[in-house]
């Protein structure tokens, strides 16, 4: 007989990835689950079937984003793809091996070869030698602009200087401008050579923001910047009022998604941290909601071995009577004092 738990990604199994909260007296009883990094109904199958050793749904799956131009979406299973592969290689090798000219399978492999440098001291080395699969999948189909993403990723990797990022940043837009994932990768560039320079992050991302549409997901460019700002004790102050401004135009492009799904529950749950740092007690809550089970490792990861129970605490400590002035564990640096109309955190207070 099949294993057929055994066929399940790691984060859809009932391990420490996945834990059931209980809440106050106060607030609905029962409580729900919570899991980590979960795909949606689109890409779990894909990982399932992945899981037995078979490429067809993931093939078809990307195929499709490519056909009717989803590049978002794209971009996420592609990203969710890879990290399947880095752990459980076969079914990819056996789908390179067995169509090596196909345009998706050239973007995930170029996705697997940026992932698997990056952790190395040797970064920047190693990604210089990955250069012609990303050049195989900019090739493979003119119109995508998630190749040129990972470009992105690939150019701050290795260190390219600013004329070599532009040229990559005008190919990206001119096939998306309002690509998330591009963006994402610009302005962490700019964060990375511009180190402390978080005003000119954000004046980027508010532009960006500022020429999309309402519901793109460059609206949350500028809450980006701003958890770059908060988990960053480097440069000149940025004034409250900017960030809490960032915090409401996501705020507003998070109400316009379902609740309680995991397609936009990255930009949820960072936009939760935001909201905490800035002391918006019944946001954070609203967000909650909204975020229901679906964590993500990212940003709970930056400050605990244990992303999932980090999440889980922070939302027991939100859903409490009385929340905390600032969450014990969430800030790796010295924070700065944020004050404003909204409420005030202190230094003193975390």
């Amino acid at each position: 007989m099949v294993d057929t738990m055994a066929l399940l990604p790691a984060f859809l199994r009932p391990t420490r990835t996945t834990r059931r909260a209980s809440y106050p007296a106060a607030l609905p009883q029962g409580g729900f689950e919570a899991v980590l990094d979960a795909p949606d109904d689109l890409l779990s199958p894909a990982l399932v079937a992945a899981g037995r050793g078979e490429y067809g749904a993931a093939s078809a799956l990307l195929a499709t984003t490519r056909a009717a131009g989803r590049w978002e979406d794209r971009d996420r299973y592609t990203r969710g793809l890879a990290a399947f592969a880095r752990s459980r290689p076969e079914w990819f090798d056996a789908w390179r091996a067995a169509a090596p000219a196909d345009a998706d399978a050239a973007l995930v492999a170029a996705q697997l070869a940026v992932d698997r440098a990056w952790p190395s001291p040797a970064r920047a080395e190693l990604l210089r030698e990955v250069s012609p699969l990303i050049t195989a999948a900019a090739r493979a189909d003119d119109r995508d602009p998630v190749p040129w993403r990972i470009a992105l990723d690939h150019a701050r990797g290795s260190r390219a200087g600013h004329r070599y990022f532009e040229e990559l940043w005008e190919a990206a837009i001119r096939r998306a401008p309002h690509h998330y994932g591009c963006h994402v990768a610009a302005l962490r560039y700019l964060a990375t050579f511009w180190h402390g320079s978080h005003r000119e992050c954000f004046d980027f991302a508010d532009l960006a923001a500022q020429d999309a549409p309402a519901g793109s997901l460059v609206q949350a460019l500028p809450a980006r910047a701003a958890f770059g700002y908060l988990t960053d004790d480097c440069g000149p102050e940025v004034p409250r009022e900017r960030l809490d401004a960032a915090a409401d135009r996501a705020v507003s492009l998070s109400a316009r998604f379902p609740s309680a799904t995991p397609g936009p529950a990255p930009m949820r749950n960072k936009l939760l941290y935001v909201l905490v740092r800035l002391g918006r007690w019944e946001d954070a809550r609203a967000q909650l909601g909204l975020i229901g089970p679906y964590a993500t490792s990212f940003p709970w990861d930056r400050f605990s071995d244990d992303p999932l129970g980090q999440f889980l605490r922070l939302r027991e400590g939100l859903l409490g009577p009385t929340p905390p002035a600032f969450p014990a564990g969430l800030v790796r640096t010295p924070p700065r004092p944020l004050d404003g109309h909204r409420g005030r955190a202190a230094a003193a207070d975390h």
